[in-house]
C-alpha cells in the first residue's frame, strides 16, 4: 500500500512539474513577445539597419531558445551577396524567426498573417510584404514591389504557397520569381526541416498545417521534445530569364537538400 501511494505521489507531482513547466513556457512566450513590441515602438526608430539587423536576429535566437530549439546552419559560407531573392520551402509560421535567426531577411506572407495578435503587427514594423493568394493584381504589384526592393535587401518567399509537414516539397509558384528577372538579382534557395534533438529523426511538432490555429501549433511546440532547425543554403543560382525554370530548378535543389541531410 506504501509503495502504491508513492508511485501515485510521483505521477502526480511529475504532472504538477510538467504543467508548470509549459505554464512558465508560455509566461516567457507572452513576455518575449511583449519585449518585442517595446523595442519596435521605443528603440527600432532610432537604430541603423545593422543595428536593427542584430536586435532581430537575438530576439529570435531568445525566441528559439525558449522554444528548446537549436539552430544547425549548413553552407552559410555560399551566401556570398548582401541583396538577393531566397527562396524557401515553408513548413511552419516559426521558419521566418529561424531563418531571421541566421540572419534577417525581409519575408513576403500571406494577407491572413497580417491579422495574427502581436505577431501579425510585428511583422509589419519589420516591413514583411503581404500578398492577397489567388488575386492576379495583388501578385502583379508584389512582383513590381518586390524588384523595387531587390537592390537594398534580402527578401525571402516561400513559393508553395502553403505550408507542409516537411515530408515533400510541394510544387513551387513561379509569379515572384519574375522579380529577380527584373531586378537582375541573384537566387539562392534555403532548405529548412526540423529533427527530434533525442532520436535524430524528422518531426512534424512545428508544422502548421490545415485548420490548425496559430495557438495550437504554439502550444505543440511547447508540449515536443527539443528540436534541431536546420537550415541549408545552396550555391547561387544560375542567371535564368524564365520565371517557371527558376522555380523548378529552385524546387529541385530544396528536394534534394533536404534527402541528402542527416
Amino acid at each position: 500500500m506504501l509503495i502504491a501511494f508513492l508511485i501515485s505521489e510521483r505521477i502526480i507531482f511529475s504532472f504538477l512539474d510538467m504543467t508548470l513547466s509549459r505554464f512558465l513556457t508560455i509566461l516567457k512566450i507572452i513576455l518575449h513577445l511583449l519585449k518585442g513590441c517595446l523595442i519596435l515602438l521605443l528603440v527600432f526608430p532610432w537604430l541603423k539597419a545593422e543595428q536593427r539587423h542584430r536586435s532581430i536576429r537575438h530576439w529570435c535566437k531568445q525566441l528559439l531558445g525558449i522554444f528548446k530549439m537549436r539552430l544547425s546552419v549548413i553552407g552559410a559560407e555560399r551566401l556570398m551577396d548582401t541583396h538577393y531573392l531566397m527562396a524557401a520551402n515553408h513548413i511552419s509560421w516559426i521558419d521566418i524567426h529561424v531563418i531571421n535567426a541566421f540572419k534577417p531577411h525581409y519575408f513576403v506572407a500571406k494577407s491572413e498573417v497580417a491579422s495574427w495578435p502581436l505577431f501579425g503587427w510585428m511583422a509589419k514594423q519589420l516591413g514583411t510584404l503581404f500578398i492577397e493568394r489567388g488575386k492576379p493584381n495583388s501578385i502583379r504589384n508584389m512582383v513590381q514591389e518586390i524588384a523595387s526592393q531587390l537592390n537594398q535587401k534580402a527578401i525571402c518567399i516561400f513559393p508553395e504557397g502553403t505550408s507542409t509537414d516537411g515530408k515533400q516539397v510541394a510544387p513551387f509558384k513561379s509569379n515572384l520569381f519574375e522579380a529577380a528577372i527584373v531586378a537582375n538579382a541573384p537566387v539562392y534557395c534555403l532548405a529548412i526541416q526540423y529533427y527530434d534533438l533525442r532520436t535524430g529523426i524528422k518531426t512534424t511538432a512545428p508544422a502548421f498545417i490545415g485548420e490548425m490555429g496559430l495557438l495550437d501549433s504554439i502550444w505543440n511546440l511547447i508540449c515536443s521534445p527539443p528540436i534541431c532547425a536546420q537550415i541549408s543554403i545552396s550555391e547561387k543560382l544560375p542567371a535564368l530569364n524564365e520565371r517557371k525554370a527558376l522555380a523548378e530548378l529552385s524546387q529541385s535543389l530544396i528536394t534534394a537538400q533536404l534527402r541528402d541531410t542527416r
